[in-house]
């Protein structure tokens, strides 16, 4: 089976750094067809954390999806990475 990325980019709105900093959750834009399993498969591999939990919302601007991270792995860490602080 071919590998499919369904990320598109990271969401740096207000509302995606304030969940980040309260709830240790990402947000990212995802493609139309990414479900809750391909969005945790694909952060788990790509960042190399453990994801609890996956929320996927669909918006004007696409398919958006929250990551909640593991309490050991923090999204801001993550977020300083991506480039987004």
């Amino acid at each position: 089976m071919a590998y499919e990325s369904v990320i598109i980019s990271p969401v740096s709105s207000e509302e995606a750094i304030a969940e980040r900093e309260r709830n240790n959750v990402l947000a990212f834009y995802v493609s139309r067809n990414a479900t809750k399993d391909k969005v945790k498969r694909e952060v788990e591999l790509r960042f190399k954390v453990k994801v609890i939990k996956v929320n996927v919302e669909n918006t004007f601007k696409g398919k958006k999806a929250y990551v909640k991270l593991a309490p050991e792995f923090k999204a801001t860490e993550l977020a300083t990475n991506l480039g987004l602080l």
